[in-house]
C-alpha cells in the first residue's frame, strides 16, 4: 500500500515529521517497507525558457533552441518536439543528468552535425505520466532556473507499507490516518460522506440472480449521472495517482482509482450509452467471455461472478471491468456501481483467471460493508464536482449484511495476555479512537467492533489492538524463572540422532542436500517402492508421482546435475524420511549419502603428489560406520552381512546389523543397472542409515560419565596367519578370535590377506593382529601362550582353517 504524506494529511491533522510518521507506522503494526521521493530523482532538472527556436540546417523535423537556464549564458539544444517554440517555458536536463523515463545519462552530443548541450524533457521522460507528444509546457510565470521538482510540488514523499491480510481497513489512506490518530500522532479529520439526492429515477435496474447456489454478490447499488463532461482529471489527482504507480486515464476512471486508495472502497463506472437493458449479477455461463479493460480476453464459467446486460458480459464482478462498457472522454452518461462481493468467490476467480487488480486485493480481504452506500455517495459528489452532471436516485439489489460483533471484554485481559499495566481510561480511549463502541461499567464491558474490522473475533483481538497502539515498548521485560535443578533433556532421541548424524557426515567433508520427497514411478520401483498407495493424487509433474522409498535417487540425480555442470567429484548427504507404505509405521527416518568420482575423505581430483583414487565400497562403509558411531551404535558389536538391497552391487556392498535381523545401515557401490536406470555415470558409492532402527538408549542412573577404564600395564600384541578356504569371510574369523578370551583380548585387527605362491588356489592366508590388555598384573610367557592357543583353537573351530607355518 502506497500513499504520499500530503495525501495522508488530507485525513490527519498533524505536525509530525516524516521520520515520526514512519516510526509510528511501524510501531503500530503497519510496517514501512520504503520511503521514496521523486524530488530526489528529479533534483537536477530545472525550469528553462526557450528564447529562440530556429530550424535545424540538416533535418526538417528538428529545431535548434536557444534556452535560458537562468545562469546568464544561454544553452543550445536540439529538439524534435512539435510544440517546441520561442517563449515556451519547460524542463531542462543538462549533460550528466540521468533521465529515468528513457534510462539514459545525458551528455554533450551532435545531432545531425549540430551540438546539443542537453534536452528539453517530456512528462514520460521524467516518469510523470505517459504523455510524450511534446515537451512539458509550463506557465509563463514559472521561475526560470529554479528546481522543477520543488516548484511542481513533487517533493511529496511516498510511503509504502506492508499490510497483513487481516487489515483491510488500512488499504485506504483514511484507515491509516485513523490508526495514527489513535496512536497520538494527530487528529483524524471528519470527512464523512454527504448524501447526494437524486433528481430522477435510475433508468437502469439491477438484480441478483444466483438461484439455489451460494450468492457471489451480497449487495449491489447503482446510480446514473447524466450530462457529465469527461476528460483528463485534475493535476492534483493525477499527481497522487502517478506517485503511487497508477496511470491516469480520465476523470471518471481516475475517481474510482482514487476512491480505491483513499477509502479502500473499489468502485466501477459503466458508460450508460453502452449498456443495453438492466444489469444482472449472476454466475457466468459456459461459452461466455469478456474483453477486459487490461486488453486481455477471459473465458468464464459458473464458478465466476459476472455483471451482464441484455447483450453480453460487461464486467468480472469485483475484479475487472469490460472494454465494451468502459468510459472514454466521449462518455456523457455514467453508471456508478458500488457492491459487496463474496470474499471467497473473488479469491477463487482471481486465481483461476490469473487476474491481480487493486479491486481484487481489497475485496478478497473484505471491505467495509457499511461504507458501500456512503462510498457511492462520495464518488457521486466527486463526479459532480469534477465532471458536472445530474444524479439519479440509487437502486439497490440485495441487503448489506449485519456486521456488528459484540464481545464481552474484561479489562484484566490486557494485563494477563500482554503484561502491560494500562488503566481503564487508557484502554477505553484507545478502543474508541479506533472506532470501537463500548458499553457498560465495572471490570467487564461489552465492546462492538466497527464494520471496517472483520478481523476482530474475540477479547484477545481487543488486547492486541490496545497493545499495538499503546506500544510494545510498554511490555515489561521479565526474565524467565531459573530452576534449582539441571534441566532435563528437551530434544527427543530422534532429534538428537538426526543432529549427530548431520555433524558426523559434514565433518567427513560431505555437503548436506535437500531433495524432493517425490520421484518418478520407474525410479521408485527400482528402489523397492512404487506401490499404488504411495502415488500422489495430484503430482507436480510426471517425474514426481510417487513418495520416495529411498533418499538415494534424489542424491544421485543431484550429483549427476553437478557433474553435468563440470563438478564431477561431489559428496552429498541428506537426512529425511522415506516411505514404505501409507501406514505411520511405514515412514522411517534415514540418513543417506553418496560419493561420486574421486570425492574421498582424503581429497579429490588431481594433485602433484598423485591423482586421487576413485571411491570404493570401503569409503561408503567408513562413512556409515562413522555416522553410526556418532548416533550411539555399539561399533564393536556391529556385524557385517552381505544382504544389501538390489540397487547395490552384489559383490561390493554390505549391511551393518545388530543381530541377524536388525539392519542399522546398508552401504556399497551402486549397481551398474541402477546407474543406467537413473542415467547416472559412475563410479558412485552410497549408504543409508536407518536412524529409528537403533534401540532406544537405556536410561542412566546418573548424568555423569562412567569411570575411565585405563590400565597402567603394557599391552601385548601377537600376530597370527591362518590358511582358510576362500569362501570364509574375514568377519567370521575376526569374531572367533575376539571370543577366544574376552577378558584379555581387547582388539583384533585384520592386516593382510594373501593368495598366490605357496597357497592352494582355493585357499587364502588371513593375517590378524591380536591385542592383549592385562588388567591386574603383567602377563607371563605361559599366560600369553595359553591365550594364543585359545585364539588358534577358536579360529580353527569356526572356520576350519589352520595356522600358517
Amino acid at each position: 500500500m502506497k500513499f504520499t504524506v500530503s495525501w495522508l494529511k488530507d485525513h490527519l491533522e498533524t505536525d509530525a515529521s516524516l521520520e515520526e510518521i514512519v516510526n509510528r507506522l511501524t510501531m503500530i503494526g503497519l510496517e514501512v517497507e520504503g520511503v521514496s521521493n521523486r524530488a530526489e530523482r528529479l533534483a537536477p532538472f530545472t525550469i528553462a525558457k526557450v528564447i529562440d527556436a530556429g530550424p535545424h540546417p540538416n533535418a526538417d523535423r528538428l529545431k535548434v533552441l536557444t534556452v535560458d537556464a537562468g545562469e546568464g549564458k544561454p544553452l543550445q539544444i536540439v529538439c524534435g518536439a512539435p510544440n517546441a517554440r520561442k517563449g515556451l517555458v519547460g524542463v531542462l536536463g543538462r549533460p550528466g543528468d540521468y533521465v529515468p523515463g528513457i534510462d539514459i545519462t545525458l551528455s554533450v552530443g551532435k545531432i545531425r552535425a549540430v551540438e546539443s548541450f542537453g534536452m528539453m524533457c517530456s512528462e514520460r521522460e521524467l516518469e510523470l505520466s505517459d504523455a510524450h507528444e511534446g515537451i512539458i509546457d509550463l506557465p509563463e510565470d514559472a521561475p526560470v532556473g529554479q528546481s522543477y521538482a520543488s516548484w511542481a510540488g513533487l517533493d511529496d514523499p511516498v510511503i509504502e507499507i506492508g499490510l497483513t491480510p487481516n487489515r483491510p481497513d488500512c488499504t485506504g489512506v483514511h484507515g491509516i490516518a485513523r490508526d495514527l490518530a489513535a496512536a497520538g500522532l494527530g487528529k483524524l479529520k471528519d470527512s464523512g460522506a454527504k448524501q447526494v439526492r437524486g433528481t430522477f429515477p435510475c433508468p437502469t435496474g439491477v438484480t441478483l440472480e444466483f438461484g439455489d447456489t451460494k450468492p457471489l454478490c451480497k449487495a449491489f447499488a447503482l446510480r446514473l449521472v447524466k450530462g457529465v463532461s469527461n476528460g483528463p482529471s485534475p493535476k492534483w489527482m493525477q499527481d497522487r495517482l502517478v506517485a503511487i504507480g497508477l496511470r491516469p486515464i480520465n476523470t471518471l476512471v481516475d475517481i474510482t482509482n482514487y476512491m480505491t486508495f483513499d477509502r479502500g472502497r473499489p468502485l466501477h463506472v459503466f458508460d450508460a450509452a453502452k449498456v443495453n437493458g438492466d444489469l444482472v449479477v449472476r454466475r457466468g455461463r459456459s461459452g461466455e467471455s469478456i474483453e477486459g479493460l487490461n486488453g486481455k480476453s477471459y473465458e468464464v464459467d459458473d464458478t465466476i461472478c459476472v455483471i451482464a446486460d441484455d447483450n453480453a458480459v460487461e464486467s468480472l464482478g469485483g475484479i475487472l471491468g469490460g472494454e465494451l462498457s468502459g468510459c472514454t472522454e466521449e462518455t456523457t452518461d455514467v453508471l456508478i456501481e458500488s457492491a459487496l462481493w463474496d470474499e471467497d468467490g473473488i479469491a477463487a476467480t482471481g486465481r483461476k483467471l490469473g487476474v491481480n487488480t487493486d479491486a481484487r486485493y481489497r475485496f478478497e480481504r473484505g471491505v467495509d460493508p457499511d461504507f458501500m452506500l456512503p462510498g457511492l455517495e462520495m464518488a457521486t459528489q466527486m463526479v459532480l464536482d469534477l465532471c458536472g452532471g445530474e444524479p439519479s436516485e440509487i437502486v439497490q439489489a440485495g441487503t448489506v449484511p449485519e456486521s456488528a460483533k459484540v464481545i464481552d471484554f474484561p479489562y484484566a485481559e490486557v494485563k494477563r495476555l500482554s503484561g502491560i499495566e494500562a488503566t481503564t481510561a487508557e484502554i477505553n480511549l484507545t478502543l474508541k479512537a479506533l472506532g470501537f463502541w463500548i458499553s457498560g461499567a465495572g471490570d467487564t464491558v461489552k465492546v462492538a467492533a466497527p464494520s471496517w474490522r472483520p478481523d476482530i473475533e474475540g477479547k484477545a483481538d481487543l488486547v492486541e489492538e490496545v497493545v499495538r497502539i499503546l506500544g510494545l515498548d510498554r511490555v515489561p521485560v521479565t526474565p524467565l524463572p531459573r530452576g534449582r535443578t539441571v534441566a532435563s533433556r528437551i530434544l527427543t532421541t530422534g532429534q538428537i540422532r538426526r543432529s549427530k548424524a548431520r555433524r558426523a557426515l559434514a565433518a567427513r567433508g560431505m555437503n548436506e542436500a535437500v531433495t524432493w520427497s517425490f520421484i518418478s514411478k520407474s525410479h521408485a520401483d527400482h528402489f523397492g517402492g512404487g506401490q499404488a498407495e504411495l502415488m500422489l493424487a495430484n503430482p507436480i509433474s510426471a517425474d514426481m508421482s510417487h513418495m520416495r522409498p529411498s533418499l538415494l535417487p534424489g542424491l544421485l540425480s543431484a550429483a549427476q546435475r553437478n557433474a553435468d555442470r563440470g563438478y564431477p567429484d561431489v559428496a552429498l548427504f541428506e537426512v529425511g524420511q522415506i516411505f514404505g507404505g501409507d501406514a505411520p509405521e511405514d515412514q522411517k527416518m534415514v540418513a543417506s549419502g553418496i560419493r561420486r568420482g574421486t570425492a574421498r575423505l582424503e581429497g579429490s581430483g588431481r594433485h602433484w603428489a598423485g591423482a586421487a583414487n576413485a571411491v570404493t565400497v570401503f569409503d561408503a562403509k567408513a562413512d556409515a560406520l562413522a555416522a553410526l558411531s556418532a548416533i550411539g551404535a555399539p561399533a564393536d558389536k556391529l556385524m557385517v552381512f552381505r544382504d544389501a538391497p538390489g540397487h547395490f552391487h552384489p559383490g561390493r556392498s554390505g549391511a551393518f546389523k545388530l543381530g541377524p535381523k536388525n539392519t542399522l545401515a546398508v552401504f556399497g557401490e551402486l549397481h551398474p543397472r541402477t546407474l543406467m536406470e537413473l542415467d547416472i555415470s559412475g563410479p558412485v558409492i552410497g549408504f543409508e542409515i536407518y536412524l529409528d532402527a537403533l534401540p532406544e538408549p537405556k536410561a542412566k542412573a546418573t548424568r555423569s560419565k562412567g569411570k575411565l577404564l585405563a590400565s597402567d600395564l603394557m599391552p601385548v600384541r601377537r600376530d597370527f596367519a591362518f590358511v582358510v578356504n576362500t569362501s570364509v569371510e574375514a568377519e567370521t574369523l575376526l569374531k572367533a578370535a575376539r571370543g577366544a578370551d574376552k577378558a584379555l583380548i581387547s582388539e583384533v585387527t585384520l592386516f593382510d590377506v594373501y593368495q598366490g605362491k605357496g597357497i592352494d588356489p582355493d585357499q587364502k592366508s588371513v593375517a590378524i593382529d591380536v591385542l592383549l590388555q592385562p588388567v591386574k598384573k603383567t602377563l607371563t610367557d605361559e599366560e600369553i601362550d595359553a591365550v594364543s592357543k585359545k585364539v588358534v583353537a577358536s579360529v580353527e573351530k569356526a572356520t576350519g582353517g589352520t595356522l600358517r607355518g
